[in-house]
């Protein structure tokens, strides 16, 4: 699971390496599972998920990830094959995504349960930040991935969504980030970007934007404050049996029983 080229200081790498170093090296990976929709790690510290992101490259490598340590398997975040990088970001969810590691940072969190479609959740990560953007007036939101009732930002600010199969009046291509990000107030990104590998560039776009990372694939590390996060809307699994079955179901029943929503915001300064 070598990746050549891509261990220099310089360059989109350095968040990928620095999050993969931050495992330590007596972690072993002991189950694992490629799914439909998501995917896990299980290691020695707890289980990580993420979304499972098809396309890219041809898959490289076909091992046994199991008893592996899990700092290895991580390096697969760097893969291009996108159902390899699905894995290694599970792998860095498996480390980060501890409540061991996330309480002393005042991480806070939501119950773990199924709620009914179209329920808007008080840890939403759109929502807890709805006041602070309404009250700016007349600002311009940007959200990467198309999420679920994402049009309710439209009540309160000017939305732009960057989407690769574009299917609302609001969806614009992904592209189009080069254009639209650098102009917004406030950007919303889904975890999947650190799997497709376009997370530094947007992050390097949003420089003038308050941006929050939202979804289970989100690596819960506090160094993606240093670029330019300002909070990360994750997940923490909560019941790892019940994600195992969710993943291998491959319908997605069960997922959010499974796991507890969590935010942390970045410190002030």
């Amino acid at each position: 699971m070598a990746f050549p080229g891509t261990d220099g200081p310089c360059g989109p790498w350095r968040l990928y390496n620095h999050l993969i170093a931050g495992i330590p090296e007596d972690v072993a990976v002991r189950d694992y599972c490629l799914g439909t929709h998501w995917s896990y790690v299980t290691a020695d510290s707890g289980t990580g998920v993420s979304f499972t992101t098809s396309g890219g490259a041809k898959r490289g490598y076909a091992g046994d990830l199991r008893g592996k340590p899990l700092r290895e398997v991580a390096q697969l975040a760097k893969s291009w094959c996108f159902e390899e990088a699905s894995l290694g970001v599970a792998a860095l969810n498996a480390w980060y995504s501890q409540r061991a590691l996330l309480d002393p940072l005042g991480c806070i969190y939501d119950a773990a349960v199924e709620v009914p479609d179209g329920t808007v959740r008080k840890m939403d990560a759109f929502e807890m930040w709805r006041p602070e953007i309404a009250a700016a007036g007349d600002a311009s939101v940007v959200v990467v991935g198309h999420f679920p009732h994402v049009e309710r930002i439209e009540e309160y600010a000017r939305l732009t969504v960057l989407e690769r199969r574009c299917s609302q009046a609001n969806d614009v291509p992904d592209p189009a980030c080069e254009y639209v990000i650098p102009d917004a107030n406030y950007l919303f990104m889904t975890g999947v970007t650190l799997i497709n590998k376009t997370a530094p560039r947007l992050l390097d776009l949003a420089e003038g934007a308050k941006t929050i990372m939202v979804g289970p694939s989100v690596v819960m590390a506090p160094f993606l404050f240093k670029w330019g996060v300002e909070m990360l809307a994750g997940s923490v699994v909560a019941d790892p049996e019940k994600a195992a079955f969710a993943v291998k179901n491959g319908a997605g029943q069960f997922f959010g029983e499974a796991l507890t929503m969590a935010a942390l915001k970045r410190p002030e300064a």
